[in-house]
């Protein structure tokens, strides 16, 4: 199961209230674009399920689509996420991506951690680093930001902050952020090095403190049951190690697939959750067009190569967990209907089915798959036997 980060397909009825009327992330990407190298995300049906642009339709598409809705209160990763295993959420993550964190908050995190606070914003990690990294080293403060998704992000230096004292500091972040009004969806902890600028650089020592999902997931009715549950990409931060028996970090989307290629090759039971983000972090937030159909392509390259990878009892799910606009305003997610698209060998013909109004029917199709019952309290109706 591969989540194309934000590639969503259209707005959905309520999309005006999320304040994204009109967005079409890929579709408004086709029609800047007029038309993408994507042989293999087409003869699967996915221009069958959302044309734009001067591209057209598979006339024998090998897979079958259909366009799920989200039933939660929200537009950001884990919430989408979160939905896809079963679990609907009804009260929405906190941003504060036009105002930066609220006075109190900051006042507290400085009181804990002993240290001033500088940032307090919501920038780029890298460019903030660029702006903010001398004065952090010299003045012994620590840089707090945030961005458009739900997430309060702190910088330190490894040469002056301690990545220790780092991790510390994001510790007590998490526990202030548990606040209603301060809810957000994750902390983390983004050390770099270097002395001045154009030395600055991010290290891998990078650490996620995320909240862990409200109730249990069908991941852990998988892990319940002694499959296999294969995340790859940021899967385990967004679900906080819940459900999860093996966990991968990706360098990059491109990177990602080639970790999926690899794992397809191996003789595992269960699931393999993919997530690839740079569709979202790298193209959609900084509203990047080009960049983001580019992304696609890269993507299709290597879809093609996993196609190849697949057995006969395999099967493939693509989907999104939300959408973000490239050519719509602000840097914020947008509010979509997003893109299920399943192919397996045994599959036979492609063709349309119903569409959904929730993610869950993914978790719920996976758990009738390996013959796991839902965990009490989840939401999603599977659809497994028509994708057979």
């Amino acid at each position: 199961m591969i989540v194309l980060d934000s590639l969503g397909i259209g707005a959905m009825p309520d999309s005006p209230e999320f304040g994204d009327e009109g967005v079409d992330t890929f579709g408004h990407i086709l029609e800047k674009m007029g038309t993408l190298d994507i042989p293999n995300l087409k003869k699967l049906g996915l221009l069958n399920l959302h044309k734009a642009g001067k591209m057209e339709e598979a006339e024998n598409p090998l897979g079958r689509y259909l366009r799920l809705g989200e039933a939660s209160n929200g537009k950001d990763t884990m919430t989408g996420h979160w939905e896809m295993m079963g679990i609907k959420t009804l009260k929405p993550f906190c941003t504060f991506t036009d105002t930066g964190f609220p006075p109190e908050l900051i006042k507290e995190l400085e009181r804990r951690c002993g240290k001033k606070v500088i940032g307090n914003k919501s920038a780029s990690g890298t460019e903030i680093i660029e702006e903010l990294g001398e004065e952090e080293i010299s003045s012994g403060a620590m840089i707090v930001y945030t961005s458009a998704d739900s997430v309060l992000q702190i910088c330190g230096n490894e040469e002056t902050f301690d990545l220790e004292n780092l991790y510390r500091c994001c510790q007590i972040a998490r526990e202030i952020t548990m606040k209603d009004g301060w809810r957000v969806g994750r902390v983390i902890a983004r050390p770099y090095t270097g002395k001045k600028k154009g030395e600055f650089k991010r290290t891998s020592n990078r650490r996620d403190y995320a909240l862990k999902p409200s109730g249990p997931t069908v991941l852990n009715a998988l892990k319940d049951a002694g499959l296999d549950v294969i995340g790859i990409g940021k899967i385990n931060d967004i679900f906080c190690g819940e459900g999860i028996t093996r966990s991968y970090h990706s360098d990059s989307s491109v990177h990602g697939m080639e970790q999926t290629i690899e794992i397809c090759k191996e003789d595992f039971h269960g699931l393999c959750f993919v997530n690839l983000v740079d569709f979202d972090a790298l193209w959609g937030h900084r509203r990047n067009v080009k960049g983001y159909g580019e992304e696609i392509e890269k993507f299709d390259k290597k879809l093609g190569i996993l196609l190849k990878e697949l057995r006969e009892e395999d099967l493939l799910i693509l989907t999104a967990d939300h959408g973000n606009d490239p050519t719509y305003s602000g840097t914020d997610h947008t509010r979509e209907y997003v893109p299920f698209v399943a192919y397996g060998k045994k599959m036979g013909d492609g063709r349309a089915l119903e569409n959904k109004d929730t993610f869950a029917v993914i978790g719920a199709s996976v758990a009738e798959n390996f013959g796991v019952s839902m965990p009490e309290g989840t939401i999603g109706t599977s659809i497994f036997n028509q994708l057979v």
